[in-house]
């Protein structure tokens, strides 16, 4: 067989189910490969839409996300994607063809550098230079992405090699260490919580399951400690638990900013306290304040906070432990724990709706439309910008994975997240929310989702501008708005040529009648895109 087939025939070996791509003339080996292959190859119409949802297969399953792209252009175009699994910590395997090896070093078509371009924003990159090597090779980049700190992985794939016959062994999957937890780590926890009398759990990053879940939930409220998530991590406690005191980062409450700060002990729970989560470096500052990570990152790569003490093992890993953390005799934390979960409950609760201005449409009641119809098993997508504040305060995260988002803050990632995650996880609800700016760099993957079969419901919020944008811009510079504001299209008549179902809401009096054939139009299997037209001063909660 030739290299590309020797390279799919590893993937099938590394228990890769699909693979998100773009077609191009250099990697047309793979592309025959894949063809006698079961594993899933889902065409994109875009390289950013392709990584994106690679990415959020990562974040879905745990496992390293797949995508395949050209060289050059299609690189280029797939940085997005990398990038965004850098900084969320995902793991993720980029393929990209390459120029042929002699065409090298003199500015051929399409030539660039794969180091030079990707060596900054991933965990390593690899280019396949000997065709017996191109197994194990990718066998390497599974088990780097899925290791320690999770992220991104390039290889790099020369045009001629992987057509050369592979004549090699096929390599055999390498398990990635998940670390693990002491005696001493555990009687270092224990003493900590004991002695606090206002204890704090942060959840968030990778390495989570629904049964580690399950088990921080009941550990926080068997002894009544608080748990916030990390930036985009609400889905790590669930929704209704009386320890869910909220998260942090943007659209966060004032509460959960306080109990950070004052806090006499934080467990992080594979989070780490970052720019975003400490509003930029300013919460959780005191060097003498004890705090204690759980991360599999030995380097606790981003983390700005003091650490007491550093567990070096993935949150999975630990909360099989938290059954052996005995805190009788700790302080009653009582008024703690309720006064954080009231605040949350009130926060995270649509407020009473009104009718607006000229029967304008009130987003409280359009999320309390769709989170009334939503199965416990629910999941959110979203990716950047003003619309991003609903979901993340309003949706019900009650199941693991429930929220796929992006701590990056780049747009567009919202629909082909959601494509991803209806391919991966098929039983559960998906539901998109994306703003009008978003929307139109990456929305054009309805389509794949419409040609693959993965019914998913897309709520659009159209404010006709840059919203997040136009908030910074009225602050730093009032009354003088500039290039921010948009005109839009026809939107709903633009998802139906895609072969969407869509509707267009734009009276308070049809939130109801749109919302609800919606979810029948999910139901019948269709793709769905609702267009709510929301005015400017209202395209966030408050």
């Amino acid at each position: 067989m030739h290299t590309g087939a020797a390279i799919v025939q590893t993937l099938e070996r590394l228990g890769v189910t699909r693979a998100y791509h773009v077609p191009g003339e250099s990697f047309l080996a793979v592309l025959d490969g894949l063809y006698d292959s079961d594993i899933e190859t889902i065409t994109c119409r875009h390289e950013a839409g392709a990584t994106y949802a690679a990415e959020a297969h990562g974040k879905a399953t745990g496992r390293a996300g797949v995508a395949l792209v050209t060289r050059g252009p299609g690189a280029a175009n797939a940085k997005i994607g990398v990038y965004t699994a850098w900084q969320d910590e995902t793991p993720l395997v980029l393929f990209i063809g390459l120029i042929p090896t002699s065409d090298r070093y003199r500015d051929s078509f399409q030539e660039f550098d794969p180091v030079g371009w990707f060596g900054g924003i991933t965990k390593g990159v690899f280019v396949v230079d000997d065709p017996q090597r191109a197994s194990r090779i990718v066998a390497n980049a599974f088990h780097l992405a899925e290791s320690g700190r999770r992220g991104p992985v390039v290889v790099g794939l020369p045009e001629d090699l992987i057509e050369m016959p592979f004549e090699g062994q096929l390599a055999h999957p390498i398990a990635p260490a998940r670390g693990a937890v002491s005696p001493a780590d555990i009687a270092t926890v224990e003493e900590a919580l004991r002695d606090a009398s206002r204890p704090l759990l942060v959840a968030g990053a990778q390495g989570w399951t629904q049964r580690a879940c399950d088990a921080v939930r009941d550990f926080a409220e068997t002894n009544q400690i608080p748990v916030l998530g990390e930036f985009r991590a609400s889905d790590r406690i669930h929704f209704d638990s009386p320890a869910n005191a909220g998260w942090l980062g943007t659209a966060r409450s004032d509460h959960s900013a306080h109990l950070l700060d004052t806090a006499d002990v934080v467990v992080c729970l594979g989070a780490k306290l970052s720019d975003k989560p400490t509003d930029n470096f300013t919460l959780r500052q005191d060097p003498g304040a004890r705090t204690i990570v759980v991360s599999a990152d030995s380097e606790l790569k981003g983390h700005v906070s003091s650490v007491t003490h550093h567990v070096l093992a993935d949150p999975a890993v630990f909360a099989t432990t938290l059954g052996d953390i005995d805190l009788t005799g700790a302080p009653d934390t009582t008024e703690w724990y309720t006064t954080a979960r009231a605040h949350h409950q009130e926060f995270s609760t649509p407020a009473p709706f009104d009718d607006l201005e000229d029967g304008a449409v009130d987003v409280n009641r359009v999320m309390q439309a769709i989170t009334q119809r939503l199965p416990d098993n629910a999941l959110c997508t979203f990716g950047a910008g003003s619309h991003c504040a609903w979901p993340q305060r309003y949706f019900p995260t009650r199941a693991y994975p429930s929220m796929l988002a992006t701590r990056l803050g780049a747009m567009g990632y919202s629909v082909p997240a959601a494509l991803a995650a209806k391919l991966a996880l098929p039983e559960r609800t998906v539901v998109a929310f994306t703003g009008d700016g978003e929307l139109l760099m990456n929305g054009q993957e309805l389509v794949t989702a419409v040609r693959y079969n993965a019914p998913m419901l897309v709520i659009l919020l159209d404010n006709s501008q840059y919203g997040t944008i136009r908030e910074h811009q009225e602050d730093m510079y009032p009354g003088r708005v500039s290039g921010t504001q948009l005109d839009n299209p026809d939107f709903s008549a633009w998802a139906r040529s895609l072969g969407a179902w869509a509707e267009t809401l734009d009276t308070a009096a049809e939130v109801d009648a749109v919302v609800g054939r919606a979810f029948d139009a999910l139901a019948h299997g269709h793709v769905a895109l609702v267009h709510v037209v929301v005015d400017q001063e209202h395209a966030s909660p408050n």
